[in-house]
C-alpha cells in the first residue's frame, strides 16, 4: 500500500503502529460507538489499511513491540484476515464497523473489540493466543466463533447481540459450539436475542452468566449439550426465555442458577438430562415456567425449594446424594406426583436415601410409606384392599404402633362386652374362673393360650363378636409380622 494514499486519520494509525501506541479519535471519553455511522473523515479508517499493517506492510522499529491500538474510529470496508497469521495484538475499542470482520481460520495474538458496534463477526476456527474481548459490544448479526481455540479467556460481559433484518432464519445468534477456551468465559450481563450455542465446548475454568438475558422464546435459548467446564457454571439471576439445555454436560463444581427466572411455556424450561454436576443450585428461584427434565442426571447436591418445581417434571433415573434445604418429607413428596411418566418407585427410593444421608430416618420412613400408598393405586382391586388393610393397621410396617392401638381398642371392647355378659361354660364345674380380659386375649391371639377360649362358648351376637375378634386378631398378627419383616429387611 502506498502511504501517499493515506488520509490524515490513517496516517496517525500508521505512524503509531510500530511502537504499539494508541490512537484515540474520540472527541469525548463518553462517545458511544452506536453513533459511529455519523462520524466524519477525521475519524474514518479503511479496513484495508489496518489489514496491511497487521500483515507486515507497515514500518517497523527495532526494540519496539508493534501493535494496533485504536479507539473511536469508524472502520469502513471489511477487515478481512481470513487464514492470516497475525503476530501483533489487535485492540479496536469503541469503534464502529461498517461491515463485519472476517477472521475465519486466522491465527491471532490477541483481539480486543470492547465497546464497539459491529454488524456481526465471522471468526469460526480462529486461534487466539492470549484473549478475545467483546465486552459491551453492540452486535447486530450472528457471532460465529464455532471451533475457536482461545488460550486465555473470552469476555462478553455487557455485550448485546441481536439479529439484523434479513438474517438467515434459524441461525444461532452466538455460536461457540465446539470451541475450546483455556480459562474462563465471562459473560455477565450479556444479552442475546436468539440462541446462545455452546454445545460440545470445552472451558478450562468457569462460565459466568450472572445477570445475563437469553431471549429465544419457544425455542432453545442456551444450547449447551455436552458442555465441559473445568469448575463452575454461574448463572445467578439469569433471565431465560426459551429452553436452557445442558444435556450431557460435565460440571464438576457448581451449576448456579440462584434467583434465576427460567421460562419456556408449553415446553421444557430446563433440561439437564444425563448430566454430571457437582452441585445444582436453583435457590430462591420463582416457579419455573415450563417443564424440568433431569432424567439420568447425577448430582452430588440438589438445592431447590418445593415451590420452584413446575407442574411437569421428569426425574426418571435422577441420582443425588443430598437435597437442600432440609425440609419435612411432606413438603417434598408432592413434587414426585408431578412426574410425567407417572409412578416411579426409584424417585421415592432416591428421596428416602437422601433423608437417610442427612440422618432423618423418620422422614425416610414417611417417603417409603408414601411410595407404597402410591403403588397401591396401580394394583388390581383385590390387591388394593389388602394394601389398604396393611396401611390402616400398621402403615405397611412403618407405623407399628398402630397395631398396638387397634389391639388395645379391641381388647377394651371385647373385655367390656364379655364382662357384661359372661359366655356359658362348656363343661359345668370344670371351667376356670371367667376373666373377660384374658378371654378376649385368647380370641385375638390364638398363639397364646390362657385356657379361657376352650372353656367358654358365647352365644347370640356375642358369638359373632368372638368371630370378629378371631379374624381381626389373625389379620393384625399377619400384617404386623409383614411390617416387622419389611422393617428388618430395610435395616
Amino acid at each position: 500500500m502506498e502511504t501517499n494514499d493515506l488520509t490524515p486519520a490513517e496516517r496517525r494509525v500508521w505512524d503509531a503502529f510500530p511502537r504499539g501506541e494508541g490512537v484515540d479519535f474520540r472527541e469525548e471519553p463518553g462517545d458511544s460507538s452506536v453513533d459511529g455511522a455519523d462520524w466524519g473523515p477525521g475519524r474514518t479508517v479503511r479496513a484495508e489499511v489496518l489489514r496491511a499493517l497487521l500483515l507486515g506492510a507497515g514500518p517497523a522499529e527495532e526494540g519496539q513491540v508493534a501493535g494496533l491500538k485504536v479507539k473511536g474510529a469508524r472502520i469502513t470496508g471489511a477487515l478481512d484476515l481470513r487464514y492470516a497469521v497475525v503476530d501483533h495484538p489487535i485492540r479496536l475499542r469503541d469503534c464502529f464497523f461498517e461491515r463485519k470482520p472476517l477472521l475465519y481460520g486466522a491465527q491471532l495474538k490477541a483481539l480486543v473489540l470492547g465497546y464497539s458496534t459491529l454488524p456481526g463477526l465471522t471468526a469460526a476456527t480462529v486461534r487466539v493466543e492470549v484473549v478475545l474481548r467483546l465486552s459491551c459490544c453492540r452486535i447486530t448479526g450472528p457471532v460465529r466463533l464455532q471451533g475457536a481455540r482461545i488460550a486465555g479467556g473470552l469476555f462478553l460481559q455487557g455485550a448485546v447481540i441481536e439479529p439484523a433484518p434479513g438474517d438467515e432464519a434459524g441461525e444461532a445468534a452466538l455460536q461457540l459450539n465446539h470451541a475450546e477456551i483455556g480459562t474462563d468465559i465471562i459473560a455477565n450481563d450479556l444479552t442475546v436475542h436468539g440462541q446462545f450455542r455452546l454445545n460440545g465446548a470445552i472451558v478450562g475454568g468457569q462460565v459466568q452468566l450472572d445477570d445475563a438475558r437469553l431471549l429465544h422464546p419457544g425455542a432453545i435459548a442456551l444450547h449447551a449439550e455436552t458442555l465441559t467446564v473445568g469448575t463452575d457454571l454461574r448463572a445467578a439471576r439469569l433471565h431465560a426465555r426459551g429452553m436452557v439445555n445442558l444435556t450431557g454436560s460435565r460440571i464438576p463444581g457448581q451449576a448456579m442458577f440462584t434467583r434465576s427466572d427460567l421460562a419456556n411455556p408449553g415446553g421444557t424450561a430446563l433440561r439437564a438430562s444425563s448430566c454430571s454436576i457437582g452441585e445444582l443450585w436453583l435457590r430462591r428461584c420463582p416457579p419455573i415456567g415450563g417443564g424440568v427434565n433431569l432424567r439420568r442426571a447425577s448430582l452430588d447436591m440438589l438445592h431447590i425449594e418445593p415451590q420452584t418445581w413446575p407442574e411437569r417434571i421428569a426425574v426418571d433415573g435422577l441420582t443425588y446424594r443430598t437435597l437442600a434445604p432440609h425440609l419435612a418429607a411432606e413438603e417434598r413428596l408432592p413434587a414426585l406426583e408431578r412426574e410425567e411418566s407417572g409412578y416411579l418407585p426409584y424417585a421415592y427410593e432416591q428421596l428416602a436415601a437422601a433423608y437417610r444421608t442427612a440422618g432423618d430416618e423418620a422422614a425416610a420412613r414417611t417417603v417409603q410409606l408414601a411410595k407404597l400408598r402410591r403403588h397401591r393405586h396401580t394394583l388390581p382391586r383385590y390387591a388394593r384392599l389388602w394394601g389398604l388393610l396393611q396401611d390402616v393397621t400398621v402403615g405397611y410396617g412403618f407405623r407399628p404402633l398402630r397395631a398396638a392401638l387397634w389391639l388395645l381398642a379391641l381388647l377394651v371392647s371385647g373385655s367390656l362386652a364379655y364382662a357384661l355378659h359372661h359366655p356359658r361354660e362348656l363343661k359345668q364345674g370344670e371351667a376356670p374362673d371367667f376373666n373377660p380380659v384374658f378371654y378376649t386375649i385368647d380370641l385375638m391371639l390364638p398363639i397364646i393360650g390362657f385356657g379361657q377360649e376352650e372353656a367358654f362358648a358365647p352365644s347370640g351376637w356375642y358369638q359373632w363378636l368372638s368371630y370378629l375378634l378371631v379374624v381381626t386378631g389373625w389379620v393384625l398378627a399377619t400384617t404386623t409380622a409383614a411390617g416387622v419383616s419389611r422393617s428388618l429387611r430395610r435395616q
